[in-house]
C-alpha cells in the first residue's frame, strides 16, 4: 500500500475510535465531582482523537493526491489536418 492510503485509514481508526470515547460518555450520570471530571476528560479526549483524525485523513488523502502518476500526454497533431487551414 501506498503512504497516503495508510494514512487515510489510520485517520479513520482515529476517526472512529474519538466517536466512541465521545459517545460512549453520553450515558454516565454522576454525582461525584471527581467521577464528572473523570468522564468529561474521556468526552474532551474523544473530542481531540476525533478531530486529530480528520485532520490526519485530509492530509493522507492529499498525499495520495500528490503521489498519483500523472497521465501521459499524447501530441497527436497528424490526426486533423484540416484544422490548420
Amino acid at each position: 500500500m501506498k503512504s497516503g492510503t495508510v494514512i487515510v485509514i489510520a485517520g479513520g481508526v482515529m476517526i472512529l475510535f474519538g466517536l466512541i470515547l465521545f459517545y460512549g460518555m453520553q450515558g454516565v450520570t454522576t454525582t461525584d465531582p471527581d467521577e464528572k471530571k473523570f468522564f468529561s476528560a474521556i468526552k474532551h479526549t474523544g473530542t481531540f482523537t476525533g478531530l486529530l483524525g480528520i485532520g490526519v485523513s485530509i492530509a493522507g488523502f492529499l498525499l495520495y493526491l500528490m503521489n498519483r502518476k500523472p497521465a501521459p500526454i499524447i501530441e497527436d497533431y497528424d490526426e486533423h489536418p484540416n484544422l490548420q487551414d
